[in-house]
């Protein structure tokens, strides 16, 4: 049997570490949802798409993140404990993302094939929410509180600077070569990025791979739940307590808002603007740059010292204000440096409100069910972006751009109402009692 590098580093040892290893899977995760969610949707939109077919294609790629709240107990129920909690469903993740990539790459004739096309990316996003709830679960599991704002800045600023290159090299491939080279590119970059969790252990001792030596963690055997029933209980005490429904409930208005804007967005771009597709997704992947090292630099640091609901307050009354603000200048639409501004302002916004609502929602996670929890919460806001997506078709089509602007501001408005309900004091009290409850259970039923 190979014996085990003993120099390489351990995550759970490691805050450097930690927070490249974060950085990287979100990154990854930021060059397949740059394609799936902007690019191609403005592509489509550039090649004279409907809002009601661009739509349907949205909720073909939104609708598999409603699912992960299956795949997540999966996660905390089985798992190849030698190589770590969520380790092997990360590295499971990864190389389903390459390969989904590769399937979508080769849908032939995509834009006259519709339905094809929708159920690729249907399962490519699927893949996308597999690698996203076990790389939420591992944060979870192995990331400090104290650490957890500062990394979930990292998170999505890395993800938003994915999204910003797959997006600019992306449309750049797409429209001077072929569709099928800009997604097998992507599908090359998360290939390399997949070397990351493959030589990142969770715990000291651990196996890298089924075939090199090492073994279960103490640690590991000690958190990893071991039937069912432990894990239903769980889950229902957790989403029982009042503050559990309300972070969900922020993730499904703040999610849904979001994907109803920025599948809307590149449309309006195209009709209303006049940009090209590529115009449109250069403006956004530089949006998305400069919002993704923000986050990474500022985000994280913000939420840390002034607090995560004062901070999310302000970035949502700042998207409000500008959105408002792009309602009433009528006369600017077509003024490319106004759009290509307000584009940059909104995704810088934009980044920062949803580092800290994710932020809050690690931070209120039990450790035990820790990829089930943080996953709902993920869920229901996935379930919100696939409401939010399939309001774009009814709502535009029998309003104007104007009120349906308004119809996002009235979104973020209520997202703000709910936030200023939730006590993240009190929840994480609660949840701390809740595991120590279910620890306790869990020595006696193995004694």
């Amino acid at each position: 049997m190979p014996t085990i590098p003993t120099n390489l580093p351990v995550l759970s040892e490691s805050t450097f570490w930690r927070y490249f290893n974060f950085t990287a899977l979100y990154f990854a995760e930021g060059l397949n949802m740059g394609m799936l969610f902007v690019g191609i949707p403005a592509w489509m939109a550039m090649q004279g798409k409907t809002p009601t077919e661009i739509g349907t294609f949205a909720v073909a790629c939104a609708l598999p993140w409603t699912f992960k709240f299956v795949v997540a107990p999966l996660m905390d129920r089985y798992t190849f404990l030698p190589m770590g909690r969520k380790r092997p469903w990360v590295l499971f993740g990864q190389f389903g993302l390459v390969g989904g990539l590769i399937v979508i790459a080769y849908v032939p004739d995509p834009l006259n094939n519709l339905q094809l096309f929708a159920g690729a990316a249907f399962l490519l996003s699927s893949l996308g929410a597999i690698q996203d709830a076990a790389t939420d679960g591992m944060a979870v599991d192995i990331i400090p509180a104290d650490e957890q704002a500062r990394t979930n800045g990292f998170m999505g600023g890395a993800r938003m600077i994915g999204s910003s290159l797959a997006l600019a090299a992306g449309s750049w491939l797409l429209n001077t070569y072929s569709f099928t080279a800009a997604m097998l590119a992507i599908a090359i970059l998360i290939g390399l990025i997949t070397l990351v969790p493959i030589c990142l252990r969770e715990e000291p001792g651990e196996k890298l791979l089924p075939w090199t030596a090492g073994k279960s963690s103490v640690h590991g055997q000690k958190m990893q739940l071991t039937n069912w029933g432990t894990i239903l209980k769980s889950l229902y005490s957790v989403f029982r307590l009042r503050n559990s429904l309300l972070i969900s409930l922020l993730l499904f208005i703040s999610m849904g808002s979001y994907n109803f804007f920025e599948t809307l967005l590149p449309l309006f771009a195209v009709k209303i603007s006049g940009w090209t597709n590529v115009f449109y997704s250069q403006a956004f992947a530089t949006a998305d740059l400069i919002g993704g090292v923000g986050g990474m630099l500022l985000g994280g640091y913000l939420i840390e010292r002034f607090g995560k609901k004062r901070m999310i307050s302000l970035y949502f009354l700042g998207i409000i204000t500008l959105v408002a603000g792009l309602a009433f200048l009528k006369d600017y639409w077509a003024d490319t440096a106004f759009m290509y501004g307000f584009i940059i302002a909104y995704r810088w916004l934009n980044a920062f409100a949803k580092i800290g609502v994710y932020a809050i929602a690690m931070q209120c996670c039990s450790k035990l069910i820790s990829a089930s929890q943080f996953t709902f919460y993920m869920t229901i806001g996935a379930l919100g972006s696939m409401v939010g997506a399939t309001l774009i078709g009814p709502i535009k089509e029998n309003a104007s751009w104007e009120l349906t602007f308004f119809s996002f501001v009235g979104m973020l408005l209520l997202a703000m109402l709910v936030l200023r309900l939730i006590n993240i004091d009190r929840q994480v009290e609660q949840m701390a009692e809740l595991d120590q409850e279910e620890a306790e259970s869990q020595l006696l039923l193995m004694e």
